[in-house]
């Protein structure tokens, strides 16, 4: 994720901000420019909705609906027909606890800042009735007997459905030690889930279905029977040899969702490097030396990537196990996990797999 500066005043700002906190402007997410910007207020619409311009440009802006309640900071340009940004207006069930849909919303609009940057499809409902993306943030029920029916996460013809419930950080790090998971998080939730449909969008509907076969594997085998076979006898042995993780290895669908999810975990973890500088000079540099002195999302060799991010992570998980802590990055990229990610990256780079 690039690091921003305040239109006003210069100070560095964050995706996420309001406000800049040195001089207090109001700040609004672009994505037409992908800029956070300073906005000044400029009067109101024909409807009576307020605009505001970016300083030092000419273009006009409205808020997105959700930033009413503090939802949202994107910007919709004056003239688009939705009073929704370019990722709020995929949602369709929200939850009803705002601090919830807060926390969900940012972790969504993370996801569509990797969509723009590499113009990757995702139309709405609106531009796509059957197969547009759309996101339902699904609640728990209460039974009458007590008991909870818990919501699951999940993907059906560009529904994305996600557990609201994992925006809360105890509920989702109970669910990850019993389920054995050495990562969890909701971002990775959505990384994982617009996989299958970039799947569809890429690869079914693009025609690539022999060329995504040959590299992951025939996925015309049964689903159901895969995930039962998986949770019945677990992963095959030396797992860690082909897939990125052991839900990975389930099926060749939930295989291209992983490593889709991983290719977007480096690459903006690439772009967040890149714009803090950092080098990595270690004493045996043959092995932990890295410098990000590239924009990863103009990069296509994938290679070039795993190159830099191998000893980076290492070096930060080693920070982290100083600190008590899990890995940051616990995954092991392979030569055959190595292949399967240039595949992907291929294919949203729009190059000849």
């Amino acid at each position: 994720m690039k690091i921003f500066h305040c239109g006003n005043c210069g100070n560095t700002t964050f995706f996420h901000n309001r406000n800049c906190v040195n001089c207090g402007y109001r700040l609004g997410f672009s994505p037409l420019s992908l800029e956070l910007r300073a906005v000044d207020p400029i009067g109101t619409d024909t409807t009576g909705k307020a605009l505001w311009r970016p300083t030092g440009r000419e273009r006009t802006y409205r808020f997105c609906e959700n930033a009413k309640t503090d939802v949202c900071n994107w910007l919709v340009a004056d003239g688009d027909d939705s009073v929704f940004c370019r990722a709020c207006r995929h949602n369709r069930l929200i939850p009803n606890d705002l601090d919830t849909f807060r926390r969900i919303s940012e972790a969504e609009r993370h996801l569509f800042y990797a969509f723009l940057k590499w113009d990757l499809p995702a139309p709405d409902r609106k531009a796509d009735p059957e197969g547009g993306m759309v996101f339902d943030y699904l609640e728990d029920s209460h039974l009458p007997d007590g008991s909870c029916q818990q919501a699951m996460t999940g993907h059906d013809e560009g529904v994305i459905s996600i557990r609201a419930a994992e925006a809360d950080d105890a509920v989702r790090e109970t669910v990850r030690a019993q389920m054995g998971e050495p990562y969890r998080t909701l971002l990775g939730h959505f990384r994982h889930e617009s996989g299958h449909f970039i799947w569809n969008k890429l690869v079914r509907d693009a025609g690539l279905i022999d060329q995504c076969r040959a590299v992951f594997g025939d996925e015309s085998v049964d689903y159901d029977q895969a995930i039962a076979r998986h949770y019945s006898e677990g992963p095959p042995r030396f797992w860690a040899d082909t897939y990125i993780s052991t839900y990975a290895s389930m099926h060749p669908w939930e295989d291209f969702a992983e490593t889709f999810a991983h290719v977007l975990h480096i690459t903006d973890a690439l772009e967040t490097a890149h714009c803090y500088g950092m080098a990595l000079k270690a004493p045996n540099p043959e092995l932990l030396t890295a410098e990000v002195d590239f924009d990863p999302y103009g990069i296509t060799d994938f290679e070039k990537l795993a190159d830099v991010w191998v000893p980076l992570s290492l070096a930060i998980n080693s920070i982290h196990s100083a600190m008590g802590e899990r890995p940051l990055y616990p995954f092991i990229l392979s030569p055959r996990v190595r292949e399967k990610m240039g595949f992907v990256h291929k294919l949203i780079t729009r190059q000849p797999v």
